[in-house]
């Protein structure tokens, strides 16, 4: 019988464990129960499927996406494993085959839905099975506060009595307290082992730019992107179909995805980013846990979210495979009003109270003058010690300014103008702008009629949508976003209170290089390039996304590396012994036509 280690290596291709996996692994190998929480990209799924190779049985895996079965269950072919999932979109005799293997004991791991698992028959067959272990992925959707709450989620609460003696792995890569402790009461692991690791993602770059044109910030943020996968987040599907239709209007691989598009409609989209045969994929939270690709390269939130917690698990899915990465935030007052807005509408008191404070979190990080990286840990309970050095703020420190002068005119120009207009006109007044709506409604014969020429249109709108941030002022989305004093705005126009803004940032500091081409130089990336087409052919064969094959970090550590035979090509990271088998010689020949040239 191999060791952990051996399984780690032979199997899957790694030469060393991530911080607390060994231990979640000899926890549960003991047969003991474990909760996880770990970042996206952290290594989760390792910490049930190597027990499931070790522990006699079969390995049930919960998962509430198709796709993200699919993935893992590719992976785990690619490796050797034999592994299933059972679940709608079988046919017929698909799903009498992979029931063939559960009863022969032909399966290591098995993946099933909720809804499939708490099946009183399906359930009865695997109790007259040894069950190895029971592994419940992205637990949080058990809890209602949980940002992906599902009901049928919370039936796996009973799993308990029907399998006593069988170890349960929970795993999630975000979750508040409240959602900890729901987690741990829904599913009995009140004996649980509880493993907390970092939640920082030192690999991805924070980035937030006040909302301005937002196309073009776009399209300059893309710019030297164009061969990179990544994702836009909208939050309407109106939204999300144009954006999607700009960038392929401007050459882009793009296409749109949302929940109101046909079944079949989302499937092909899905699975044409996971071979990489479309670039980018513009979509809504419908495009949220069923992403399991190591090689986005940026995520950018077009829209503000919702909360910070459901921001942090979106951005997360940039950078998986350890290589920089970006994250994007436009952050626009008038999203923030709309969520204010919609979230008063709803009826659940203390839900309101719940999700109101889980938005005033994503605001504070978005406006935070000192390291997001360190703003955002901290809301998820974990402190940096010192400013991370891969957040805008860190990297380009905002300027500060006495901002009392500029303040008291734009809040004296929205009481002049009867707190009537939005956040544009109100710019308008103060930029003196002739427009035929000003001239309709008498606007250009006021006192603050021009009084800003000193700043911007884009300065003012900043300065104005600080000012909402602070307190202010606030937007009444009831009244189409009209902008309303507040008490505190009297205390300016009072001269008893003086207020500081940040200059505004609407445009990244510098356009970095892509990814890649920052990790590699000239010879190394065209090595590279030559690596990723081989790997596309042979996806292209077997009917698998490229990553199936070996991820970018393996390709960049080859064409760095340039392994001469078989031992050295395995002592690359995430090439185990079934890979070398299967690939080594395509990707030696290469990597040795490279080095003759």
């Amino acid at each position: 019988m191999n060791t952990i280690h051996q399984t780690l290596q032979q199997v899957f291709g790694l030469q060393e464990f991530r911080p607390y996996q060994q231990d979640i692994i000899e926890q549960v190998l003991g047969g003991g129960d474990a909760f996880v929480l770990m970042p996206t990209g952290g290594g989760k799924s390792l910490c049930y499927q190597l027990p499931a190779l070790h522990r006699e049985g079969l390995a049930i895996v919960i998962s509430p996406l198709i796709s993200l079965m699919k993935d893992q269950v590719d992976a785990l072919r690619a490796n050797g494993v034999r592994a299933a999932m059972y679940n709608s979109n079988l046919d017929a005799a698909e799903a009498r085959e992979v029931l063939e293997q559960l009863h022969s004991g032909e399966l290591d791991l098995l993946y099933v839905a909720p809804e499939r698992m708490m099946r009183p028959g399906f359930i009865h067959s695997l109790e007259s099975m040894q069950i190895a272990l029971i592994a419940i992925d992205e637990a949080h959707c058990v809890s209602q506060w949980g940002h992906d709450f599902r009901p049928e989620y919370v039936a796996l609460g009973g799993l308990r009595e029907h399998f006593p003696g069988t170890p349960f792995i929970a795993l999630t890569a975000t979750a508040d307290p409240q959602t900890r402790e729901d987690i741990v009461q829904v599913l009995g692991l009140l004996q649980a082992r509880t493993f907390i690791t970092s939640f920082d993602r030192p690999n991805i770059r924070y980035t937030v730019l006040e909302k301005h044109q937002p196309h073009a910030q776009l399209l300059r943020f893309l710019k030297n992107r164009e061969d990179e996968s990544g994702i836009v987040y909208a939050l309407s599907r109106k939204r999300v179909e144009e954006i999607a239709g700009h960038l392929e209007d401007r050459g882009f691989s793009a296409a749109a995805y949302h929940a109101g598009l046909a079944a079949g409609t989302r499937k092909d989209v899905q699975e044409r980013f996971l071979r990489d045969d479309v670039s980018i994929v513009v979509a809504t939270v419908a495009f949220g846990m069923g992403i399991d690709k190591p090689n986005v390269r940026f995520v950018v939130h077009y829209d503000s979210p919702r909360h910070l917690e459901g921001y942090y698990q979106e951005t997360g899915r940039a950078g998986r495979d350890g290589l920089p990465a970006e994250a994007l935030l436009l952050f626009g007052s008038q999203d923030v009003a709309t969520a204010r807005y919609q979230l008063a509408q709803g009826q659940n008191e203390n839900q309101k109270r719940v999700e109101a404070h889980k938005l005033n979190a994503l605001v504070g990080f978005a406006e935070s003058m000192t390291c997001r990286r360190r703003v955002l840990l901290g809301y998820l309970g974990e402190t940096l010690n010192k400013d991370c050095g891969n957040c805008d703020v860190c990297l380009q420190p905002p300027e500060r300014f006495d901002a009392t002068e500029a303040a008291r005119k734009a809040l004296s120009c929205v009481y002049r103008v009867r707190q009537s207009f939005g956040i544009k006109h109100v710019v308008d007044v103060l930029r003196g702008a002739d427009y035929e709506r000003i001239r309709k409604f008498g606007l250009e014969n006021r006192s603050t009629d021009g009084i800003g020429m000193e700043y911007s249109h884009a300065e003012w709108m900043s300065i104005v949508r600080q000012l909402i941030h602070r307190g202010y002022l606030v937007q009444d989305i009831a009244a189409f976003s009209v902008l309303k004093l507040t008490p505190q705005a009297l205390q300016v126009l009072k001269d008893e209170e003086s207020v500081e803004l940040a200059r505004p940032r609407t445009k990244e500091k510098a356009a970095r290089k892509p990814a890649i081409a920052a990790e590699l130089d000239a010879d190394d990336l065209q090595l590279f390039e030559e690596l990723r087409a081989l790997r596309k052919r042979l996806a292209e064969e077997q009917g698998v996304p490229p990553y199936v094959i070996f991820g970018d970090a393996a390709l960049v550590e080859m064409s760095r590396v340039r392994p001469r035979d078989e031992d050295e090509f395995l002592g690359i990271n995430g090439v185990g012994q079934v890979k070398l088998e299967r690939h080594g010689k395509n990707f030696l020949e290469v990597i040795a036509a490279d080095l003759d040239f």
